[in-house]
């Protein structure tokens, strides 16, 4: 996709071949090295986000990718993209398969190599054969991935995990063939014994295929796991596209015609009944309703519109029928646009670079190094090509990052586990640093700390009245109608006064209320204006004539300005001429938000409150839980801006939210959370899910991830401690493969038990 501004093009690639952070920051660095092209690549959406002069080429660019030795396309447009019919999951399974195919291979021939080579007991006369006829499919087949790698770098003068990895389990492997063939590993009855001495070797009896197999396995395992969660970054946008209607019901020549969305055009005119969700952008023409825009804007009360007003795609029509004008189809939409927010935000994030990928940048070349540093000085100092290649063959064996392959997936897969136990869901590894560093959290209102459906919150009386007659009478009526504001009323009504009885001569009157008569009354329940309306007095028709304009009273005027202020929606009931009460309704704060919010500022965060709903109702819910700062109207891309502009003054942004309108947001955020209860869409934009819709697992999801990222770092710390401990010995010819193999064992065998602590965390109210 390509856009162009004056002087200047953007254009969006996708990157094929990357296979850690570091191929990232190569192809990004090459790119930038172009005259005019400033460039970010990112590892997890595997694109690349590209600025450019005119004198400068998309095919100048993808070459440039393609010479550094990976691949480059410009991404299909959305229309293109795989439909809804399952293509997409389809395509990602697809990618997903050789990998999982050579795991599989690796663990199920690997296991037996490394028991054998591990357990005296089990080597029988010829083990070593079978180690090898085991072995052999795992180095080759299963370990192509990191071998290809590892040529791509050597051939551009670089060098990467992948370079360690294939270097380390090709020389274990070839050795073990020297040895087997030419040395002495080969003879029956050969054994590794248990002998814990340092102790030089020439090697020609040693045979180290259960390194090889068994790093091979590791490091697989880890780059599936990472693999299956580097495949929802794009989940995001297929589900705000998939949010809006698939099918609209078009008018032409007077016909009703059923046709798809994307066959819509401007000027169309299409029907939209009730319950179904507007298929596109555009105005009013016929009807009148209530239109909940709450997973687009954020505000929480159905909004009326009728003749003349504009309605938004994938919005739900939740009262009467309307015929509306398309005025935005297909890409201009809204809904289109805010797809693009989320693919822009991701794409412009830093490129999450893991700690093993930092570290192999300086650690790879330096190992390498001593390899051929070590097999020079024991050639030059006289001892004999076998000690040589004995000596520099441990050197690259015990730097092998088996641990090292553990580190993070384990940590993780513990902490996930775990996390899923307590309903939080951590999408990859690289989320988890900068947990540590947020300072700011920008909570949504609505569903968030909010319940996001309206609920009856209180009954004002006139004097005398009692307060389940007024439920009563006014729930009947509101019982019949389809407005989410109704349903409120009703809902609190049978929840307090019982069943409800049937009203009749039921009339809605647009934008105002409903009235009718129940039991012998003519009830009207609405805004103030239907009551200046007047109505007949006594239990006379409601259609009958017009009898005087009601007014309310002094003190059900005064809680219904004291409503108003809280940002709470006021309901007048009246009958039989006289206004009898106020209801209070709105959307209700969660009993837990109040408690999340002290759990939250506890751990060093600054609670914001960022809401599309109107000024009033949102400082009233911030009061209510204890937030100080709100910002209020806020509209899909404004809430971008304002993630934007606090990262801007250096805080470190953490988005708390549901709705399809926070899913650009918490994609820009440096850490997004979305709400389980929420939208597909937000959830897919997050980097945490909480499942249970409780934002005291907001202050759980944080703590659980810096522990698990500090059970991360620990384990790297050792499993590098470990290399870099051995490999004097290993250089210095003192390491015989009892050794390394029980060394290479308890440092594997520490990072998984220190992952599996993470089992023990508790929430803060456990």
């Amino acid at each position: 996709m390509t856009t162009t501004t004056p002087g200047a093009h953007l254009v969006e690639l996708a990157i094929g071949g990357m296979t850690c952070a570091s191929c990232a920051a190569r192809i990004e660095k090459k790119l930038n090295r172009m005259d005019g092209v400033e460039a970010t690549v990112n590892y997890a959406t595997e694109k690349a986000k590209v600025t450019f002069r005119e004198d400068v080429s998309v095919q100048d660019l993808i070459a440039t990718v393609e010479a550094t030795g990976y691949t480059a396309q410009e991404p299909a447009p959305p229309a293109a993209r795989p439909d809804e019919n399952g293509d997409a999951a389809d395509e990602q399974d697809d990618e997903l398969a050789p990998l999982r195919q050579r795991l599989i291979t690796a663990v199920t021939l690997a296991v037996p190599v490394v028991a054998m080579a591990m357990v005296p007991a089990l080597q029988f006369e010829y083990w070593q054969w079978l180690s090898l006829t085991l072995a052999a499919p795992v180095v080759t087949y299963a370990a192509w991935p990191f071998h290809r790698a590892a040529w791509t770098n050597a051939r551009h003068g670089a060098a990467t995990m992948d370079t360690l990895i294939s270097v380390g389990t090709s020389a274990a492997f070839l050795w073990s063939l020297w040895a087997l063939f030419f040395g002495t590993a080969g003879m029956p009855g050969m054994t590794h014994p248990f002998e814990l001495t340092i102790a030089r070797s020439d090697g020609a009896g040693n045979i180290y295929l259960e390194a090889a197999a068994g790093v091979t396995a590791f490091i697989l395992a880890g780059r599936y796991f990472e693999a299956r969660s580097k495949r929802k970054a794009g989940a995001a946008l297929k589900a705000l596209l998939e949010l809006g209607a698939k099918e609209v019901t078009v008018l032409r020549d007077r016909r009703e015609v059923l046709l798809p969305t994307a066959d819509l055009q401007v000027g169309d005119r299409f029907l939209v009944r009730p319950g179904e969700k507007i298929a596109t952008d555009g105005i009013v023409v016929e009807g009148s309703s209530a239109v909940d825009a709450s997973m687009l804007t954020g505000e929480s009360v159905p909004v009326e519109v009728g003749t003349g007003d504009a309605v938004t795609g994938a919005t739900l029509n939740a009262g009467g029928r309307l015929v509306v004008e398309a005025t935005r189809v297909g890409a201009d939409t809204q809904l289109a646009r805010m797809a693009k927010l989320v693919e822009d935000a991701q794409n412009g994030k830093a490129a999450a670079q893991r700690l093993a990928d930092r570290i192999s940048a300086v650690f790879v070349p330096v190992v390498i190094a001593l390899a051929i540093g070590t097999l020079g000085f024991w050639l030059g100092s006289g001892e004999g090509l076998t000690a040589a290649f004995t000596a520099a063959v441990a050197v690259l064996i015990i730097a092998c990052p088996c641990a090292l392959g553990l580190a993070t997936p384990t940590a993780l897969m513990v902490g996930t586990g775990r996390g899923a136990q307590l309903g939080i869901l951590i999408k990859g590894p690289e989320v988890l640093e900068t947990t540590r560093k947020v300072d700011t959290i920008v909570l949504d209102k609505t569903g968030t700390v909010t319940t996001g459906r309206m609920a009856l919150l209180a009954v004002h009386t006139a004097g005398g009245e009692d307060e389940k007659q007024v439920l009563r009478l006014a729930g009947a009526l509101e019982h019949a109608s389809e407005h989410p504001i109704a349903r409120a009323v009703a809902a609190g009504a049978a929840a307090e006064a019982g069943p409800l009885p049937a009203p009749e001569d039921f009339a809605n009157v647009p934008g105002l209320g409903v009235r009718g008569v129940v039991e012998g009354h003519a009830v009207l329940v609405g805004r103030e204006k239907l009551l200046g309306m007047g109505v007949p007095p006594g239990p006379e028709p409601v259609g009958g004539p017009r009898g005087r304009a009601i007014t309310l009273p002094p003190a059900l005027e005064r809680a219904k300005a004291q409503a108003e202020a809280a940002g709470r929606t006021a309901i007048a009931v009246a009958w039989d001429g006289e206004a009898r009460a106020v209801l209070e309704v709105a959307d209700a704060v969660k009993e837990t938000s109040a408690e999340a919010i002290l759990r939250l500022r506890a751990l060093g965060l600054t609670p914001i409150l960022l809401t599309g709903d109107n000024k009033a109702v949102a400082e009233s819910v911030a009061r209510e839980v204890g937030i100080d700062q709100v910002i209020a109207e806020v509209l899909p891309q404004d809430k971008v801006d304002v993630v934007k502009k606090l990262q801007a003054e250096g805080r470190t942004v953490a988005m708390v939210g549901d709705g399809v309108n926070d899913a650009a947001a918490l994609a820009q955020a440096d850490l997004g959370l979305a709400m389980g209860t929420g939208t597909d869409a937000a959830i897919e934009a997050g980097d945490l899910t909480l499942v249970r819709g409780d934002l005291r697992a907001a202050a759980d999801a944080i703590r659980l991830s810096r522990k698990t990222l500090g059970t991360i770092k620990s384990n790297l710390f050792w499993a590098f401690a470990y290399n870099v401990a051995a490999l004097p010995l290993a250089a210095a010819g003192l390491l015989n493969p009892m050794i390394a193999g029980a060394a290479m064992a308890f440092s594997s065998v520490f990072v998984v038990g220190n992952s599996l602590r993470l089992r023990g965390f508790q929430p803060a109210d456990r």
